[in-house]
């Protein structure tokens, strides 16, 4: 397995502006990860998102660093539950960007969910084959260009792992897949290594998170933690820092033949580079433990 970070632990430092894109990959390899995940991105003036990503691609082929992965955001429904022509367009121009960059992997986002519409739709299983169609079109495209595409276990409405699986068997095609969160079953309440064994034969890239877990206090700890589905309160936090069984669940992935990335997605409030260094650290130690 290979050490990975996404640029999205970068996030504070390229919102106040003390590092852009490319000094986020100079950090990823002098710090010594193998590889760097972006997340959507704004090229500067004068790029194109693909002319941009041709200069990503270049910055860590010169600091002999692979660009693991693609992460981008997307609706794929309307408010009345149709699929978004305008969003799939969209995703699989995408598709283009992480090709630009080189990467063979892009997770994509598949829908927040919805409120009470009157429409009769109630929860995800209604909208599933919906969304599986819509999938199936990008990631029948993405193939055309050497990318495999995935959904990540994010954002509640598709997060729990049931729902996760249901989708990619839906979908029915190889090229779809799973970006694996360790952390982010949490947020369901399922427990991490049980889902993480679930849907390890799915698996094309892992990501690597923590959470402090406050199991349904009186009041909110303080406003930096949120709530999951079952009311617990939750906070990010350094890898091997939380609650999450990281070890296990990558003894769960290693048995079903998994073997790509490890990506550290750090959410937490530690310094910077603590984080990172620290975080590299246990991914190293997990794998050894392997």
């Amino acid at each position: 397995m290979k050490k990975s970070v996404t640029s999205y632990c970068f996030d504070r430092k390229l919102k106040s502006g003390e590092l852009d894109l490319l000094q986020c990959v100079l950090c990823a390899a002098e710090t010594g990860f193998d590889a760097i995940e972006f997340t959507d991105f704004m090229p500067p003036e004068g790029y194109s998102e693909r002319e941009y990503a041709a200069v990503l691609r270049e910055e860590a082929d010169k600091n002999h660093i692979e660009i693991s992965a693609f992460s981008v955001g997307a609706e794929l429904l309307r408010s009345d539950g149709t699929v978004s022509r305008d969003a799939v367009e969209r995703v699989k121009s995408k598709v283009d960007v992480a090709a630009a960059l080189g990467c063979r992997v892009m997770r994509h986002d598949v829908t927040r969910g919805f409120a009470s519409r009157g429409n009769g739709m109630k929860g995800f299983f209604s909208v599933k084959d919906r969304l599986a169609g819509a999938c199936r079109e990008i990631t029948l495209y993405a193939a055309e260009k050497g990318v495999r595409t995935c959904v990540e276990n994010h954002g509640f409405f598709c997060q729990d792992s049931d729902r996760v699986e249901s989708l990619v068997n839906a979908v029915e095609n190889d090229n779809f897949g799973v970006l694996l969160d360790v952390g982010n079953f949490l947020c369901v309440d399922e427990d991490p290594v049980c889902a993480a064994g679930r849907l390890a034969p799915y698996a094309f890239n892992v990501h690597i998170k923590d959470f402090i877990v406050k199991d349904r206090p009186d009041v909110p700890p303080d406003d930096a933690f949120f709530m999951s589905r079952g009311g617990k309160y939750l906070l990010g936090t350094v890898p091997g820092h939380g609650s999450v069984p990281v070890a296990a669940c990558v003894r769960a992935l290693k048995r079903a033949g998994y073997d790509g990335y490890l990506t550290l997605e750090f959410e937490g409030r530690e310094e910077f580079f603590y984080a990172l260094e620290s975080g590299l650290k246990y991914i190293e130690n997990v794998i050894k433990q392997q």
